[in-house]
């Protein structure tokens, strides 16, 4: 997963962060007055625990869970910015022929990665396995105008491949709005490089081996004004007969991913953006994910297992003529 990957001098950098959805958000920038510092970090966990609030399966009164137990065809009010989300995440599905699919959440949760159980369950994974399979994108209706959203049949959403990346962006709009130009936002695995660095140069972000258990630098990539997201097989993952069934569902195959791909890296403008397309490229899988990222213009990088090696596969940025 990318990282912040900085050694600044002594005072050149100051950090604001704090707890947020099972994991930590963060803000790298220039060292700003005490009572700046404390509106800025108090507007910024605001901001992303409006996102939780929203979109999180975990809290019981969330908008998502309202829209999960919400009756077949009945008409559910939303937030704006959910709202935008929902229509992204249907559009990236539709781009992606379905490899990008938020209606999996009976498969995460059947599988031990979600709110309802800890580890997987038979039953419960062949119940959702089982039933036929029904995009999102065919499934849910979106009303922008009305602030609403339907489900036209049985449908459990889970938000965990763009949900974080929103929040980044939230973070920079943030960060803007009290004129901080320059500045890395960060959560769990998507950021955000806001400007440049104050020096004028780019923020640089690490690239993560794809190995379990352990944390390790593989290269380093120099962000400005550009979103990062990495989705991978290597952090949430089950061991099952020696095969390893990755936390990332494929709604296609109604099974958890099970390919080549170690791990999959998007650069975008807007991290919900490159959040969703990385787990779209690594459920897609390495042959038809590269042609999926070249027919879409993306900026992606491929780490694919090969024996007991990885090679690499990259477009744009990271291609060799990019490098």
């Amino acid at each position: 997963m990318p990282k912040t990957c900085s050694d600044p001098a002594p005072g050149a950098h100051a950090t604001l962060h704090g707890p947020t959805m099972g994991t930590r958000w963060s803000v790298t920038c220039a060292p700003l007055p005490k009572k700046q510092a404390q509106a800025l970090r108090q507007d910024l966990a605001a901001a992303v625990e409006q996102v939780d609030a929203q979109m999180s399966p975990w809290k019981p009164h969330s908008d998502l869970v309202r829209l999960n137990h919400a009756p077949v065809d009945a008409w559910v009010d939303l937030p704006a910015q959910m709202l935008d989300v929902l229509a992204c995440a249907l559009d990236i599905g539709r781009l992606s022929q379905g490899a990008f699919d938020i209606g999996v959440g009976a498969l995460v949760d059947a599988w031990g990665f979600g709110a309802a159980r800890a580890a997987p369950d038979a039953a419960a994974i062949r119940s959702a396995s089982g039933a036929a399979p029904q995009s999102a994108h065919a499934v849910l209706e979106l009303d922008a105008g009305a602030g609403r959203a339907r489900k036209h049949a049985p449908l459990q959403i889970d938000l965990g491949g763009i949900a974080k990346g929103h929040a980044v962006d939230r973070m920079a709009a943030v960060l803007q709005q009290h004129g901080v130009h320059q500045a890395l936002a960060a959560l769990d695995g998507e950021l955000r490089a806001v400007g440049s660095q104050p020096d004028g140069s780019a923020w640089p972000v690490a690239l993560e081996q794809p190995e379990a258990g352990r944390r390790a630098v593989r290269g380093v990539l120099a962000l400005q004004d550009l979103a990062v997201a990495t989705s991978g097989d290597y952090r949430h993952f089950w061991d099952v007969q020696g095969q390893r069934l990755a936390h990332t569902m494929d709604a296609r195959r109604q099974a958890p991913v099970h390919n080549a791909v170690a791990s999959v890296t998007v650069l975008a403008r807007q991290c919900m953006h490159a959040d969703a397309w990385a787990t779209a490229l690594l459920v897609a899988g390495p042959g038809a994910g590269l042609a999926l990222a070249q027919r879409m213009g993306l900026e992606a990088l491929w780490l694919l297992r090969q024996g007991a090696g990885v090679a690499e596969i990259g477009l744009g940025r990271f291609s060799a003529a990019g490098r």
